[in-house]
C-alpha cells in the first residue's frame, strides 16, 4: 500500500489546467522524486499535499485513508522559496516554526540544541536571518523542516545555493531520515542526484503524468543497447569484426588497454559481442551502459510536445 497517493487529482486555474488527472503513488519509506520541467505542475501538486489549496477534482490518501486538516503536523515541507522571516531571530524563530508543527517548547530546544551542535551553528541563534549566508538560511530551514519528526518529509530543490560540501552533507542527512523510516518526496531538476539517491520516480509534464516507476526499471526501459568493452592485443582485427556485426561509438586509452563504446542492434547480445574478440585480444571488461536520468527527462518531455 501506498503512504501517500493522489487520485485522478484535477486543478484548474482559470481555463489553465495546472494538474489534468494526475495519478501519484508514493510507497512507504522511499524517496520519491518528483520530476518535471518547469511550470509542469508540480509545484501545484505539492500545494495540494500541503493542503494550501485544494484540488478540484480527484482526492490525496494519506497513510491509507483521505488527507485531513490534521495530517498537516506530519509533514515537513522545504520549498524552493525559502520562507524565514529575515527580521527575525534564528533560535526564536525556529522555536516558534517547532511549536506551529506541535512541539512542546522543551522538546523544540532539546531537538533544536542537538541539530545547531551538529552542524556547528550554535553561535547564529541570536542573529537575525537577514545576517545569514544563503547556505547558513537553508541549512536553519532544513532543521526546522525535519525537527518534528514527521513521516512525511518534502524536499523542493534542498541543494539549491549549497556548495558541494555541503550538499553531500544534506544527502546523507536525506538517507538517514529515509534509514529511519520517513518517507521522502524529492522534487529537483539536478538528475544525478536522483540517480543517487531517489527509489522511484514520477515525471510530470503539461498537467499529466507521463512516467513512473523504480529508477532502475526506467533506466532500463530507455537502454540504447549501449555496452562499453575493455580490451587489449590484436585491436586492428578486432575494431573490423565489431563494426561487421555492430557500431564502435568511441574509443579511449585507459591504463593501456583500449575502453570502447559498442551500440550493438536490437537482436545482438553481449556474448555475441564478446565471442567476435575473444580469439583476438584480451577481455578485461564488459559492462552494459545504461542512460541517465538526464538523457530521459529530456528524450520523454521532447516527446511529450509532440
Amino acid at each position: 500500500m501506498s503512504f501517500l497517493e493522489a487520485r485522478n487529482v484535477v486543478k484548474d486555474y482559470s481555463g489553465y489546467l495546472a494538474l489534468d488527472h494526475v495519478n501519484v503513488a508514493v510507497p512507504h519509506n522511499t524517496i520519491f522524486g518528483l520530476l518535471g520541467p518547469n511550470g509542469a505542475g508540480k509545484t501545484t501538486l505539492i500545494r495540494i499535499i500541503n493542503q494550501i489549496t485544494g484540488p478540484d477534482k480527484g482526492e490525496i490518501l494519506f497513510d491509507g485513508r483521505p488527507l485531513k486538516s490534521s495530517d498537516i503536523s506530519r509533514i515537513g515541507y522545504l520549498p524552493e522559496e525559502r520562507g524565514l522571516y529575515k527580521k527575525m531571530k534564528v533560535g526564536e524563530q525556529a522555536l516558534y516554526l517547532a511549536q506551529l508543527k506541535g512541539m512542546s517548547r522543551a522538546d523544540a530546544l532539546k531537538r533544536l540544541k542537538f541539530w545547531f551542535e551538529k552542524y556547528e551553528i550554535q553561535p547564529w541563534w541570536d542573529k537575525k536571518v537577514e545576517e545569514l549566508s544563503k547556505g547558513m538560511a537553508q541549512k536553519i530551514q532544513f532543521i526546522i523542516t525535519i525537527l518534528h519528526k514527521p513521516s512525511l518529509l518534502i524536499f523542493d530543490e534542498p541543494f539549491s545555493g549549497f556548495d558541494p560540501i555541503n550538499a553531500n552533507l544534506l544527502k546523507e542527512e536525506i538517507l538517514n531520515l529515509k534509514r529511519e523510516g520517513a518517507t521522502i518526496i524529492f522534487s529537483t531538476h539536478n538528475m544525478s542526484s536522483v540517480e543517487e539517491l531517489c527509489d522511484h520516480i514520477t515525471l510530470i509534464n503539461r498537467g499529466k503524468a507521463i512516467l513512473t516507476g523504480e529508477v532502475s526499471d526506467v533506466r532500463y526501459q530507455y537502454k540504447e543497447n549501449l555496452v562499453q568493452l575493455d580490451i587489449s592485443g590484436n585491436l586492428e582485427q578486432a575494431y573490423t569484426l565489431i563494426n561487421e556485426k555492430a557500431e564502435i561509438v568511441s574509443t579511449k586509452s585507459v591504463n593501456g588497454n583500449q575502453s570502447l563504446q559498442i551500440r550493438m542492434p536490437r537482436e545482438m547480445d553481449v556474448n555475441h559481442l564478446l565471442k567476435l574478440v575473444i580469439n583476438h585480444c584480451d577481455i578485461h571488461g564488459c559492462q552494459e551502459i545504461l542512460p541517465g536520468m538526464d538523457d530521459i527527462f529530456i528524450k520523454v518531455v521532447n516527446e511529450n510536445k509532440k
